[in-house]
């Protein structure tokens, strides 16, 4: 098998999502202050990390659109274990509106079908081009409400882009969100390396979130898995 790993690189201070708290990472005990404690045995170096349940690459749960949403420690695992194709957007312009016509384009394109209760990755190229300027935060593309009216009526459990938001910045980012609610879906977002998915058919997309008790979301270790002989 090949395994792409789709995943940001979470570090000190990497870009987080404007108004959310920071991402903090840090050394709590050095080798050598445990090797001190131990008495000069063994120094057992501990790192520490802060961050929201929406930093990095990570997976929104319904909790995060409404009180009626399930939290992701109750959201279904089997939705985080699914066949996935990702759809080429690369073309639409920064903080530019995802249209149903351009999914549509974009899914005549690709080389295998959308998968029934899968996922539908969109590269825009936005992480590519901008991350980590303070571009990154601001100037995405995304889908707007028909666009993701559209992508649940292709019995998707989810769909995933490549920058902070599914939508571009402002109101129609905040009416996708509550769209979800409703269409019964959600979205991961921060995701990259989308790239090396173009063209190459079907995967199998893993995504499993930490089991943060009543949580909004959770960061994910996001993969795409091709068999090869």
């Amino acid at each position: 098998m090949r395994i792409v790993d789709l995943s940001r690189e979470l570090y000190h201070r990497t870009p987080a999502y404007p108004g959310q708290p920071p991402i903090i990472h840090g050394v709590w005990k050095s080798h050598e202050e445990a090797f001190a404690e131990s008495g000069n045995i063994q120094g057992n170096c501990v790192m520490f990390f802060s961050m929201p349940d929406h930093g990095g690459t990570h997976i929104d749960a319904p909790r995060h659109f409404g009180k009626s949403g399930v939290s992701i420690d109750k959201y279904p695992l089997e939705n985080c274990y699914v066949k996935g194709i990702c759809l080429d957007l690369r073309h639409i312009a920064p903080r530019a509106e995802i249209t149903p016509a351009d999914l549509e384009a974009a899914a005549k394109k690709a080389s295998a079908p959308i998968p029934k209760g899968g996922t539908v990755l969109l590269c825009t190229g936005h992480h590519a081009r901008t991350f980590p300027t303070a571009a990154y935060s601001t100037d995405n593309p995304g889908v707007n409400v028909a666009a993701t009216e559209w992508l649940a009526r292709q019995g998707i459990v989810h769909f995933g882009i490549d920058s902070m938001r599914p939508g571009p910045e402002g109101v129609v980012n905040a009416l996708v969100h509550k769209a979800c609610l409703e269409l019964d879906i959600t979205h991961l977002e921060s995701l990259c390396n989308l790239e090396e998915l173009i063209g190459k058919g079907e995967f199998r997309f893993i995504c499993l979130p930490l089991k943060w008790r009543e949580g909004t979301g959770s960061p994910i270790r996001a993969v795409a898995i091709f068999d090869e002989p």
